[in-house]
């Protein structure tokens, strides 16, 4: 019988900073390829697909994303793709961006200065609550944290037209989760560790939504000052300590204590 060959498998690159590196775009090349590991190892992925974006330091709008065709686990500091705001190549690279991930990208990145890292996922459960009419109830612990941070955006296909680009950006507005009816979830904050620690706050909320709704009985209702209380009580935890870098590291530990070191 025929030994069954796969032309097609990666080898694993070697991580090598590159010469031009400067030390603020490596640490930040490190964080990301990390964060990319981390929705893997929560089981977040969609084979290949979505994306997660950093905004590079600097004035220019130039963005790290996965090499499209990798998997999250395979996505290392220095294979990382250099683009700008139409997701076109800046650097050399043997690999190429995402095409759907810039038309949702580029767009929010562009419109909002303090966005700097966003990450696009259809979890199951994401993607369900996405499917309903009225989208998150905030009535469990953790959709309370999200109380008047959610926008809504209307399915309009695959996301690749420029021509939707203006209308995501007018249904994020000033928020910072961006619920894709029918499709799935983008959360954009300030740095990669608010945006993951914003993330599994939406994935916790849309988990728990669910499964009240497969439980006999009639749900208790949050009073609307308690759950205006949750999001400024969130707010100032994130924005006034380092809350949301030490639950980043302290879930990148426990991912390395399994799996090893990333690279």
């Amino acid at each position: 019988m025929n030994a069954i060959t796969h032309p097609e498998v990666i080898a694993p690159e070697p991580v090598v900073r590159p010469a031009h590196c400067s030390d603020d775009e490596w640490a930040l090349r490190c964080e990301l390829a990390e964060c990319y590991h981390l929705v893997d190892y929560l089981g977040w992925t969609e084979a290949i697909f979505n994306h997660i974006s950093a905004r590079l330091p600097g004035p220019t709008h130039q963005y790290l994303v996965n090499p499209f065709g990798l998997n999250y686990y395979e996505v290392t500091p220095s294979n990382l793709v250099k683009v700008g705001l139409d997701g076109k190549k800046l650097e050399e690279s043997p690999w190429e961006a995402n095409p759907a991930s810039f038309s949702l990208h580029g767009a929010l990145h562009e419109a909002r200065d303090d966005i700097r890292c966003i990450i696009h996922v259809h979890t199951t459960a994401i993607s369900a609550v996405a499917q309903k009419r009225e989208g998150f109830d905030y009535n469990n612990f953790y959709g309370a944290q999200l109380y008047g941070r959610v926008a809504y955006h209307n399915f309009e296909g695959i996301t690749l037209s420029d021509d939707e680009r203006p209308r995501m950006v007018a249904s994020l507005g000033d928020k910072h989760v961006l619920v894709l009816r029918n499709h799935g979830i983008a959360v954009a904050e300030a740095s990669i560790a608010k945006a993951m620690f914003l993330l599994w706050t939406v994935q916790r909320a849309a988990e728990i939504q669910c499964a009240a709704a497969a439980v006999p009985g009639e749900n208790t209702h949050l009073p609307e000052a308690v759950k205006v209380k949750c999001t400024e009580q969130t707010t100032m935890l994130i924005g006034k300590s380092r809350f949301a870098t030490r639950f980043f590291d302290g879930y990148v530990r426990k991912m390395h204590s399994q799996r090893g070191p990333s690279w």
